[in-house]
């Protein structure tokens, strides 16, 4: 868990909606303390669940080269302490591994991948808009990469509430105006029973959120997922590079946080000014209120703390 690195829920953006921003190509990655045990687990998945992580396009080959390159060269010398060539492959340090990124090791997408906590997924234009053409997807956010892959930006989004009508025109529209070197970001939230990452099953499938009881037991079985997406056009093929870090923290961590309460409130209010289609997509319809309660038990509980007197 990440001790709330980033909070989109801190009143600067509202939710359903793009909110794409500038970002410095030189915080494009950000590897973080947690970042052995994402790739440990990426390397479990990849092995054995190849078909729920992995999909290409072979016709993407030359551009995921390009994608292998640009990354493996980005990690090198944005993060030195991190990684190191090694041969045809990159060494991650703190993992005490090598990743091959020669032709010869597999897909470059899949293999670059193995170096960086995100998921990179390779948007190609067609006659229909830009669709998912390849993709290391090791986790998701209540969605399959068998039922989205191949499908366009409209496609992909389709289940989002008000997107057709609201913010579909403006995506494609950032999707061709996007410059090479001027990549994007945005995050968005959602809140999740249990702190897993590899999260495919649909929002309303079969995990028990048992949000059912008092809001202090719904405080400590509710887990802050945040999705930090980047938008970056490659200079070769003119595709898009889409990549997704999740962050999960707990939701009693807001309590640690120097500013718990305020985002405890502000997190109370985007769930609060949710339309019912968007609570539908959020998986909050049933249990709106039973959070609700357990952000006022939080933000109640570090308001109480920091009126504390300090220990001498």
């Amino acid at each position: 868990m990440t001790d709330f690195a980033h909070t989109p829920y801190d009143g600067s953006r509202k939710p359903f909606s793009i909110g794409l921003q500038p970002v410095d190509l030189a915080d494009w990655f950000l590897p973080d303390r947690l970042l052995v045990a994402y790739l440990d687990e990426k390397e479990d998945l990849i092995a054995h669940r190849p078909e729920a992580v992995w999909r290409e396009e072979i016709e993407t080959r030359a551009a995921q080269r390009e994608v292998a390159d640009l990354v493996a060269a980005h990690l090198v010398e944005i993060h030195p302490g991190l990684y190191r060539r090694a041969g045809e492959g990159v060494a991650v340090l703190p993992a005490d591994r090598v990743v091959d990124l020669s032709d010869a090791a597999g897909p470059p997408l899949l293999q670059v991948s193995r170096l960086v906590q995100e998921d990179l997924c390779l948007m190609r234009k067609g006659a229909g808009g830009y669709r998912l053409a390849a993709a290391s997807l090791c986790f998701p956010s209540s969605w399959s990469l068998a039922e989205k892959f191949g499908k366009t930006l409209d496609g992909l989004h389709e289940p989002v509430p008000h997107y057709a009508e609201q913010l579909a025109a403006r995506m494609n529209r950032i999707f061709d105006s996007l410059r090479v070197g001027f990549p994007v970001w945005r995050m968005n939230w959602a809140l999740n029973p249990d702190p897993e990452l590899h999260h495919p099953e649909s929002k309303n499938g079969p995990r028990d959120r048992a949000w059912t009881a008092g809001p202090d037991v719904v405080a400590a079985r509710t887990f802050i997922r945040v999705e930090r997406q980047t938008l970056r056009r490659l200079p070769e093929s003119g595709d898009i590079l889409f990549t997704i870090k999740i962050e999960i923290d707990p939701l009693t961590a807001l309590a640690r946080h120097p500013d718990g309460a305020a985002l405890a409130d502000s997190l109370k209010g985007q769930i609060l000014a949710l339309d019912e289609p968007q609570l539908a997509y959020k998986a909050l319809t049933q249990h709106r209120d039973r959070v609700v309660a357990a952000l006022d038990a939080v933000a109640a509980r570090t308001r109480k703390a920091g009126e504390a007197p300090a220990e001498v």
